[in-house]
């Protein structure tokens, strides 16, 4: 009974990628930062594969790349405010470093945002102003990182009833069940 709602979750994912202005084009990134908080921020949703392996791209010197690597362990918010659909998607991420596959990525990247990969200060380093960025030309920090889900959870807020369900990956299927909203 759970599948209409795991591929209401697989469609609208995948709308992000798909759909231009589609909400789920950006979704919020929680990695454990370097004291042991939840670090947060919103990262453009790059791929998904039919391993449902979710890629966004980022600068290899950004604070969220070294707190992956000290702990892969992130979730993911998903948020359709027309819908009133939450999902949310715990897994492992981890940096893509077979050159091929990233050189086929930065191809893709429009030549008007690859400068964003090429600051020569990494990402949060203080500044006096913020004109005083400068670009690289000759090399870039491009990264991009990939998330293996292990649990996905959806949230429907609709009337009469919520419907909010979890599946979870065993071995390489999906089970879902329903939990109270």
């Amino acid at each position: 009974m759970t599948s209409i709602f795991w591929d209401e979750t697989l469609a609208e994912i995948r709308k992000g990628i798909t759909e231009r202005g589609h909400p789920f084009r950006f979704f919020t990134l929680a990695s454990t930062g370097q004291s042991g908080v939840p670090s947060q921020r919103t990262v453009v949703f790059r791929h998904f594969n039919d391993n449902l392996n979710l890629v966004f791209y980022t600068d290899e010197r950004s604070p969220k790349v070294s707190q992956i690597q000290k702990n892969n362990k992130v979730s993911l918010l998903f948020y359709h405010p027309e819908k009133l659909l939450q999902i949310t998607i715990e897994g492992k991420a981890s940096e893509i470093t077979d050159p091929q596959v990233l050189k086929e990525y930065w191809s893709h990247v429009p030549d008007g945002n690859k400068k964003d990969y090429t600051t020569h200060i990494a990402p949060g380093t203080t500044m006096n102003a913020p004109d005083e960025i400068e670009y690289l030309n000759d090399r870039n920090h491009f990264c991009a990182i990939q998330i293996e889900p292990t649990r996905i959870e959806y949230l429907k807020i609709k009337q009469p009833n919520h419907v909010r369900v979890l599946f979870s990956k065993t071995n390489k299927s999906w089970q879902g069940e329903f939990l109270t909203p």
